[in-house]
């Protein structure tokens, strides 16, 4: 399912580093956590503010983007410039 450009395009990751969330411009998302690169690979759709993402494997997941910040299943990811 092909989706219209949004801003949230980028790298977020969590203060400490351990975390990082690439999200794509088609539509997928890989997520580094510490060490691990690709540790979970999946698609994600952003409707508004609030995004959804299902990995390779099934599991969902959501959050939400407010004044710049993702709020992602009790994380906080800001983005990478």
């Amino acid at each position: 399912m092909q989706q219209a450009p949004h801003p949230y395009v980028g790298m977020w990751v969590t203060e400490d580093g351990r975390i990082r969330h690439h999200l794509l411009p088609d539509g997928r998302y890989d997520e580094a956590r510490g060490k691990r690169q690709s540790a979970y690979q999946g698609r994600y759709w952003v409707t508004g503010n609030h995004i959804d993402y299902v990995d390779d494997t099934g599991f969902t997941a959501d959050g939400d983007f407010v004044d710049g910040v993702l709020y992602h299943a009790g994380m906080i990811l800001r983005r990478e410039d």
